[in-house]
């Protein structure tokens, strides 16, 4: 139950990262409420596809279709910029996941055995990512002039 408690901690304002800097890369202005109940959606979706015995990876093509598919169908954003938007959200959080966890390692001087298998340690590092993430769409948002008319809902 901890781990799964742990997972939403951590997953939650980090998908909602990932919806948010998507709406900012596709010029769609950022309304907070629609993306929580995203983010949280996506999220459970997420898990789910975490938890059935299937290809490492999977969740993370499915996260990057999942939220092509929103930004398609709750803004006017054409599916190839919503399908663009969506792989760079993704791409840049890997990227993020990447430089945290070794910059982590390196100050730390952790062993990565040590760090992956403590669960709580491993969510804890995560949570950077996700503020950076938030950051990061808010930035992109205010200096490329979001189109006032993106959104179909």
């Amino acid at each position: 139950m901890e781990k799964i408690l742990l997972f939403f901690m951590q997953g939650i304002p980090e998908v909602m990262g990932i919806v948010a800097f998507g709406l900012a890369l596709a010029r769609v202005p950022l309304r907070w409420g629609i993306i929580a109940v995203a983010g949280t959606s996506l999220t459970i979706i997420i898990y789910a596809i975490r938890s059935v015995q299937i290809t490492f990876g999977i969740h993370t093509v499915a996260a990057i279709v999942l939220l092509a598919v929103f930004i398609i169908k709750t803004t006017r954003t054409i599916p190839k910029y919503s399908f663009v938007a969506a792989l760079a959200s993704l791409t840049t959080l890997i990227a993020l996941e990447l430089i945290i966890e070794k910059l982590f390692l390196f100050i730390t001087k952790l062993d990565q055995q040590v760090f992956v298998s403590n669960y709580l340690l491993w969510k804890l590092v995560g949570l950077p990512q996700a503020i950076l993430m938030i950051l990061f769409a808010v930035i992109i948002s205010k200096y490329t002039a979001p189109d006032s008319d993106a959104w179909r809902i």
